[in-house]
């Protein structure tokens, strides 16, 4: 299969496969939604905090930086990763698995998975032509939205799906990228965003040796934590500076020799990495006040699922027309995975009253 295959043949165009690719996915519903889908912080909260779209536009210009330096495909990384969160139902992970618990209760036993609905989103869902559903994306991208960097051997899977991306074989090394750089992208943002919500501080980073390490790279530049946004500022841009060399010194010779998995870091910062996610994910992800608006997200997913549920029509026509075409769970959680938190908010508003 040749990377740039694709389901519908197309005329000849002046851009490089993977940049119409990217074009694509640039101007696709899903993708402007996601303005207003939340990473960690709801949107309502201020201008400041990220949402999925900055967030993918900070894991684009990662993957680019990577793949150019190791003379990959930039246009196929910069679309797998704008691409890599188009499946998030509303308020982060919390209400994919809200969702995903919703379905299988109800006896949906595949229930709902947030990489397999971004594949369906640019294979399926998004309508831009006439005689055929979604977006038409070369394999290549499509493969790397799907797997990400592993193989994804999933059995809730159509077997024509297995059959065309060989889904117990590693994507390709631009989407392991892509992987990574999502990685180092939500790692430094969420530190910068729960500063400066004060929901951590740069002393809980300490208990990090990672931290310990970047954060002594800003004091060598005269800068004080008295400086607040300016040390947040270069506290990012040292994190992300100091994983993405590390990354490129570890992989550039694999990378050369073909391995099959040459992507990642030494094995001291591996280590790390993880103990860093540990304190956020105790400090930051598990505060109170990230954990009571997440519960106000579950709260909505449910409700939403209920109601619709019992009433499809309250969808728009051309969720409502698929009902009785296709399985009205898949239908449901299509369409409650593509609101936008404030959409979700003020949909579940309009039927229970103020959430």
């Amino acid at each position: 299969m040749q990377a740039i295959e694709r389901f519908h043949k197309i005329d000849k165009d002046f851009r490089n496969p993977f940049a119409r690719d990217r074009d694509r996915i640039i101007h696709s519903a899903s993708f402007r939604k996601l303005e207003y889908k939340t990473q960690v912080f709801l949107n309502q909260e201020g201008d400041f905090f990220r949402t999925r779209l900055t967030h993918s536009l900070e894991v684009s210009q990662i993957a680019r930086s990577i793949t150019s330096h190791l003379g990959l495909r930039e246009p196929l990384a910069e679309a797998i990763a704008l691409a890599h969160d188009l499946g998030h139902t509303p308020f982060g992970h919390i209400g994919g698995d809200t969702l995903d618990k919703c379905l299988k209760k109800d006896g949906f036993k595949n229930g709902f998975e947030h990489n397999f609905q971004s594949f369906r989103v640019v294979s399926s869902l998004e309508k831009r032509y006439k005689k055929f559903d979604g977006l038409n994306l070369t394999f290549a991208t499509l493969e790397g939205i799907l797997k990400h960097s592993y193989p994804y051997k999933k059995s809730f899977l159509p077997s024509w799906i297995d059959e065309k991306f060989h889904l117990d074989k590693h994507p390709s090394v631009e989407a392991m990228i892509v992987d990574r750089a999502d990685e180092i992208a939500y790692m430094s943002h969420d530190i910068d965003d729960g500063i400066n919500s004060g929901l951590i501080s740069f002393e809980d980073l300490k208990k990090s040796e990672l931290a310990r390490e970047i954060l002594q790279k800003v004091y060598d530049e005269d800068i004080s934590l008295d400086e607040d946004e300016m040390f947040r500022y270069r506290f990012s841009s040292h994190f992300i500076n100091h994983l993405v060399y590390s990354l490129l010194d570890y992989s550039k010779q694999k990378v050369d020799a073909g391995d099959i998995f040459p992507i990642g870091f030494e094995a001291i910062l591996e280590t790390k990495i993880k103990k860093l996610k540990k304190i956020l994910f105790n400090k930051l992800y598990q505060h109170k006040e990230i954990v009571i608006r997440m519960f106000a997200g579950k709260q909505a997913i449910r409700g939403l699922y209920s109601a619709l549920m019992q009433e499809g029509k309250m969808m728009p026509r051309f969720y409502y027309e698929q009902l009785g075409k296709r399985k009205e769970h898949r239908v449901v959680a299509d369409y409650i995975a593509s609101m936008s938190d404030r959409h979700a908010i003020s949909f579940y508003n309009e039927i229970y009253g103020k959430l």
